[in-house]
């Protein structure tokens, strides 16, 4: 019968054509690489979840290591013929020591496929015996509890089904903490409390991170084959919460149970998985891993000789008997040196007599099968990395992947052959491969203590941001306590000490639609100085147009003397008329000046205090029309009638009155923070006469400066107080305004991270430098629609190096500290709104507040927050809040125009 055997030269030859469906090309691993990518959104989507063969499964792993971990805790490994209780003791004594005392204890094969809560027991016994052995049976030990087979983790690790041989009834659906709980209080004598369980890929990945913080993606390629990886939270439909990430596990060896990888699936992987003890699942394992490898070369080598092309056609009963070629056999025969005599040994002890062609053939076999279990392993994981490199939309990523498993350490050419894959299929990958060291026990013990991390850094970053928190109750106290400044304030024998200063106006009308003419507006509250021509025209071709050129004022000149400053502001005026052709034209002048001025006219104001950086001597306590007039006066080249002086909060209201007759408020939260109202004539005691209403300027910015809502103050806004320019004043404003509430961040910040709560401890130059930390920069980060990365970003911009969970902190941070400057300026407009709704003797008041400012127009939140904490502290009252268009300089043209109007009615 010898003339029907086929025979090749070389012995490998006839191997590669026989075995021609494991050889996979480069675009057939691309090819299962997008189909996995589609699995992996499958997975992560809820309403495809449970079609996709890849679980994605959470598993509220959140954080991984940053070395600032410390604590002793207990760790269990359960997944394989032997389990292992290990003791860890992290310390952070500028070394960061992992010490470990580990036992190893048998797994019988009765207790594996017996009851499960005999499973539980067992391990609760011999986790008493490690305990009582140590002396550390006597109080609490957190514990992590690394099990190894697919679980549903909703902290209670739901098994979905075992793996491994693992068959132990009643345990499948049901919750693994509660069982080894349970079985720990049956055993008595122990007190554990089980804080994380962790499948061993999550833990292969925590124990790689604790030494290299670029480890985000964990495989495992032993007796059986998972991946993990970080996920961005906002692509897991299965959790609630889009900030920062969470480590999920993939179950990747039931990729292909749909039937997706049969057209890569042989007849010795069909023949594999109709002999296992879970047909048609983890088919893509059975192609991989360890349990299978040796079993699918010994499949191939009996099928090879029932065809003639190996051993002469003979076959031993060893060689016919399932599970009597190891993987550890494939590996041996695939040494470098010694490989071609381990075959010749391995092959006889299966009682063959192999010539060196069949060893060199065998060989070539074995070859085959791992190189495809290499290849496949690395598709799928270059599918994971390229997702985790688009996630971060990065062009280059650098990472590592922390690796584990018998397969990967001990057989000779895999890793080599999986990394040279990996690199080949994800180019934009840099990868680093990281070997476990320690095992999967060891990574339960790391997420325990990154757990234990998580909650102490937690509860102090609580702490610390809990005072600016403020309830319902305190947010009351506060409208009660500016009602009172406001009323003190009115009266003549408390004016001067009220914080809240309550100035006349005298602008003692809204705009009617009558207005008309040229006006001349200066507009001067910030670094920018403005001049305008404004040209309002009444009837029925009613209209503003506005013409305008903006100047810079120096600091040496915000900062130098009171004559250089309106020296400055003349000679810009001057240019501006040039500019217009306008230089020989007296026309009417409106001067927005937003800084706190006591008016006794509404063309005569006296500087009461400078604020938001301005310091020119000689000014405070002078009248700044006069300054002006003298100005003007020096310099010679032209007049101006200058009929108002006016502050920016009025001229947003008058400004919003012109389109909406009920607009009878005006606020400003910008770099400053003030509101202006209409009030009763009669309770306004520093102005004489009692018909009508005047608009008054509150300056609710010193709010507070007679301690009045010390109580609130948290020791940042002291700090950020005590360095201002203005110490001891103005302490709403620096609690609810742009100018310092970047400033407040960052000294929060720089205290959690002097806590080790932030950036690893590590304070950068630049976040020691003040008002680095632009209140433009809390805007950008609340974002709604701004990922975690684009956060990293903008801290990348500050010099802060930030983790994914750095990023959610400052993110945290920024919103507490910018909802608690809304709530508090929706408590001084409720203040406002009720004390005006009293004034009428109304019920119910429908009101409309003009509103401008940079804080409230820009930031995502401030303005819903403001307008809830009006609606829910001044409930009978109907609030309207509308965007002012140029308080300052339209508002200022509109009230000289109606101070025009009134004059010359009167």
């Amino acid at each position: 019968m010898e003339d029907i055997f086929i025979t090749f030269s070389i012995p490998t030859d006839g191997v590669d054509r026989f075995l021609y469906g494991m050889r996979l090309s480069d675009e057939q691993l691309k090819d299962i690489m997008v189909r996995f990518r589609r699995e992996m959104e499958k997975g992560l989507n809820s309403e495809t979840n449970l079609t996709s063969t890849l679980k994605m499964l959470p598993t509220h792993v959140r954080s991984t290591p940053d070395r600032s971990e410390k604590g002793e805790f207990l760790a269990l490994d359960l997944g394989g013929s032997k389990f292992k209780v290990l003791q860890v003791k992290v310390s952070e004594d500028g070394k960061q020591n992992v010490e470990m005392d580990s036992q190893v204890y048998p797994m019988p094969e009765e207790i594996m496929s017996g009851k499960g809560s005999d499973l539980f027991l067992h391990v609760a016994e011999c986790l008493k015996d490690f305990m009582q052995k140590r002396q550390i049976h006597k109080k609490q030990q957190p514990l992590g509890f690394t099990f190894a087979f697919p679980c549903r983790q909703n902290n209670l690790g739901e098994l979905i089904s075992w793996t491994k041989n693992y068959k132990a009834r009643g345990v499948q659906g049901t919750s693994v903490v509660d069982a080894l709980q349970k079985a720990v209080q049956n055993v008595g004598g122990i007190d554990v409390d089980v804080l994380a369980v962790v499948n061993d890929t999550v833990a292969t990945m925590m124990t790689c991170g604790y030494d290299d913080q670029y480890c985000e993606v964990g495989v495992i390629v032993g007796t059986g084959t998972n991946a993990c990886y970080m996920e961005e939270l906002r692509h897991i439909d299965l959790v609630e919460g889009d900030e920062g990430r969470m480590c999920i596990n993939t179950e990747w060896g039931a990729f292909g149970d749909d039937g997706s990888l049969e057209d890569f699936c042989t007849e010795f992987d069909r023949d594999i998985d109709l002999a296992s003890i879970n047909p048609g699942k983890q088919l893509f394992e059975k192609m991989i891993s360890g349990l299978y490898m040796g079993e699918l070369v010994r499949i191939i080598l009996v099928k090879m000789a029932k065809k003639g092309l190996l051993f002469k056609g003979m076959m031993s009963d060893s060689l016919r008997t399932k599970g009597k070629l190891k993987t550890a056999d494939v590996a041996e025969m695939e040494k470098y040196k010694e490989g071609l005599s381990n075959t010749k040994q391995i092959l006889t002890k299966l009682d063959l007599d192999p010539s060196e062609d069949d060893c060199i053939a065998v060989q070539h076999v074995c070859t085959i099968v791992s190189f495809r279990s290499a290849n496949l392993c690395a598709a799928a994981l270059a599918a994971i990395l390229t997702r985790i490199r688009e996630n971060k939309k990065v062009k280059r990523l650098r990472t590592t992947v922390g690796m584990d498993g018998t397969v990967y350490k001990t057989h000779p050419q895999f890793a080599k052959r999986l990394h040279k894959v990996v690199r080949r299929l994800a180019p934009d990958c840099d990868v680093r491969f990281l070997l476990s060291e320690s095992g999967s026990a060891k990574g339960a013990a790391m997420v325990t203590a990154v757990a234990y991390r998580l909650v102490s850094k937690r509860l102090a970053i609580d702490e610390t941001l809990a005072p600016f928190k403020l309830n319902q109750q305190q947010l009351q106290m506060v409208k009660q306590k500016m009602r009172v400044e406001l009323e003190c304030g009115l009266k003549k024998d408390t004016h001067y000490t009220a914080s809240v200063k309550m100035l006349p106006s005298y602008v003692r009308g809204t705009p009617d639609g009558t207005e008309r003419g040229n006006f001349l507006a200066l507009d001067l509250g910030g670094t920018n100085f403005r001049v305008l021509v404004v040209k309002i025209r009444s009837g029925l071709r009613k209209s503003v147009r506005m013409y305008n050129k903006i100047y810079a004022i120096p600091l040496e000149i915000m900062q130098g003397t009171g004559e250089e400053l309106f020296d400055h502001i003349v000679q810009c005026i001057s240019d501006f008329l040039d500019y217009m052709g306008m230089k020989n034209t007296r026309l009417p002048l409106g001067f927005t000046f937003s800084f706190p001025c006591r008016q006794t006219g509404i063309d005569k104001g006296t500087l009461i205090s400078w604020t938001k950086g301005f310091k020119a001597t000689d000014c405070e306590g002078q009248d700044v029309v006069d300054m002006l007039r003298e100005g003007i006066k020096r310099r010679n080249e032209f007049d101006l009638d200058i009929v108002a002086v006016v502050n920016d909060t009025v001229g947003t209201m008058m400004t919003c009155a012109y389109e909406d007759p009920k607009c009878e408020i005006g606020l400003i939260v910008g770099t400053g923070s003030n509101a202006c109202y209409m009030e009763e004539m009669k309770n306004i005691e520093t102005v004489e006469g009692d018909e009508g209403r005047m608009c008054v300027n509150t300056e609710w910015g010193g709010f507070g400066d007679n301690g009045c809502i010390e109580y609130l103050r948290t020791r940042f806004d002291r700090e950020v107080d005590e360095q201002s320019l203005n110490a001891g004043k103005q302490r709403y404003e620096k609690m609810t305004s742009g100018m310092y509430l970047g400033e407040i961040v960052r000294q929060i910040l720089l205290d959690l991270t002097r806590r080790g709560l932030l950036f690893r401890g590590q304070i950068s130059e630049r976040l020691r430098t003040r008002g680095i930390f632009e209140t433009k920069f809390l805007s950008q980060i609340e974002s709604d629609r701004l990922a975690l990365l684009q956060v990293r970003g903008i801290l990348q911009q500050l010099g802060l190096d930030s983790t994914c969970d750095d990023s959610i902190i400052v993110k945290e941070v920024c919103g507490v500290v910018s909802r608690r400057a809304a709530q508090l300026c929706g408590a001084g407009m409720a203040a406002i709104v009720d004390k005006m709704r009293e004034n009428r003797g109304l019920e119910h008041l429908e009101i409309t507040v003009g509103v401008d400012g940079t804080l409230y127009k820009l930031h995502p939140h401030f303005s819903r927050i403001l307008k809830e904490t009006v609606r829910e502290l001044a409930p009978h009252c109907d609030v309207t809040f509308v965007l002012s268009e140029d308080g300052s300089g339209k508002g200022a043209a509109l009230i000289t125009a109606v101070a025009k109007r009134i004059n010359s009615a009167a």
